[in-house]
């Protein structure tokens, strides 16, 4: 068999940095539950037109098709999920009759996406999702929830600070029909591309797909230009002199938002009103995380308020959630070398052998050990203790045990100080540092 290659874009941890990412994902969790959030998985495949009902293209989606359909069952083009929104969407319209709203659920699921891999953008990727739903309607308090849940469950992660930088829709469009321009949506698309090609640009594209006068595309530009880590951002849009309903709506919305983040966790919220999610489906507050220190690579947690996204016939389901891009997030810190665990393997003891005939013997020590919630494994063979002891070493094991031989006690030895003691399998118990692995970040 030839030597393999890796496949572009589809991740696989080594031990070490799959133990890291279980941690993270039980440390999110744990934090999406504590707000009350259940839990839901959906099928990894959708119809294709389904899919494609956001704009996406077949190129950015993994096309299957069944190789034996049965003669009744047509062979209908299925696409693996590229987001955990559109399943979320339909299940929430097959078991409406089932659910109690405002429905709150999170998700953490592998999606694909056949987009061009990069550093910390991948084809197969893990991403942790929260979603409100109710019916009808949806309050916009919940708007200003979604930025606390996302600062508890990465602020209590040994990874760089955050900044989560939101904007309303509500914004840019009333702002937008204030100015008179005949296509808002447009405009926003191009405002959209703000970082990635610049003002002259966004000027040009504004003129060219919204039809904005040279004045009215300078107005738009001096709207993207506003940030604040407050309210204030309220009175410098309004200082620019445009009125419209719904942009007053959107700025209390924001203003609602910005205060509970600020009461919540100072520092965690920027009012940045050049972020608009191009995505036509949001409605209200959009989100987007910065993690300090790498924000060249872009958001690792987006979101915002949609009002049609699951809908039929008369029944309309608003929402407002956020995704977590668990991988894209591991994979920079990662490569930066900024995630590290305390060693390679769960294992907390490894139990010598004095010779083979005591494997017996040495397995009920193990079996008492993990009863008791002991990560535990025997030495794989009965070589000189030395052998055994940098065996433990090499897999960062800080504890070995040593089975009393004639009557004697058993032992124990903590191999990094040499600390050496009388133990009893039913009875000792390691340091709470030392019974799982602690995963640390580099500062």
């Amino acid at each position: 068999m030839s030597k393999p290659t890796p496949i572009s874009g589809f991740p696989e941890w080594l031990p070490p940095q799959r133990m890291i990412e279980q941690y993270v994902v039980d440390r999110i969790r744990s934090t999406f539950e504590l707000y009350g959030f259940a839990p839901l998985e959906t099928r990894a495949v959708e119809p294709l037109d389904q899919l494609l009902r956001k704009g996406e293209t077949s190129k950015e989606v993994y096309v299957l098709r069944r190789l034996q359909a049965a003669a009744d069952e047509p062979d209908d083009a299925l696409g693996l999920h590229f987001d955990l929104t559109v399943p979320f969407a339909r299940f929430v319209l097959e078991n409406a009759g089932k659910l109690t709203f405002p429905f709150r659920r999170y998700q953490i699921q592998k999606v694909w996406r056949g987009e061009r891999p990069q550093e910390g953008r991948y084809r197969e990727f893990l991403q942790a999702d929260i979603d409100i739903v109710d019916r009808d309607t949806l309050p916009p308090h919940y708007e200003a929830e979604i930025p606390l849940i996302i600062g508890d469950a990465l602020g209590s992660l040994p990874i760089p600070p955050i900044r989560i930088q939101v904007n309303n829709r509500k914004i840019f469009e009333g702002y937008y029909r204030g100015l008179g321009l005949a296509d808002p949506e447009a405009a926003l698309r191009a405002v959209d591309k703000l970082d990635k090609i610049g003002p002259d640009k966004v000027a040009a594209l504004l003129a060219e797909t919204a039809g904005a006068s040279d004045a009215q595309a300078k107005a738009c530009l001096r709207l993207a230009e506003i940030s604040a880590p407050d309210a204030s951002f309220a009175d410098a849009v309004r200082a620019l002199g445009v009125e419209d309903p719904l942009l007053d709506e959107g700025l209390a919305e924001l203003v609602r938002v910005m205060e509970a983040a600020a009461a919540h966790t100072p520092g965690l919220c920027v009012a940045d009103l050049k972020i608009a999610r191009g995505l036509d489906y949001y409605t209200g507050t959009v989100y987007e995380t910065q993690l300090r220190g790498y924000e060249r690579f872009g958001s690792i947690c987006s979101g915002g308020r949609y009002d049609n996204l699951a809908s039929s016939g008369a029944d309309r389901f608003p929402g407002v959630g956020i995704s977590i891009g668990v991988s894209r997030l591991l994979g920079l810190l990662f490569g930066a070398g900024a995630l590290t665990t305390s060693r390679s393997v769960p294992t907390s003891v490894l139990v010598a052998l004095p010779s083979e005939e005591l494997r017996a013997d040495c397995d009920r020590a193990a079996t008492a050990l993990r009863r008791r919630g002991i990560a535990t494994e025997v030495s794989p063979t009965a070589a000189k203790y030395g052998k055994q002891i940098r065996f433990a070493e090499r897999r960062g094991i800080p504890y070995v045990w040593f089975p009393g031989v004639d009557g004697a006690a058993d032992t124990v030895k903590d191999i990094r100080s040499g600390e050496q003691v009388e133990a009893a399998p039913d009875a000792w118990t390691p340091p709470a540092q030392d019974l799982h692995p602690q995963v640390s970040g580099a500062g």
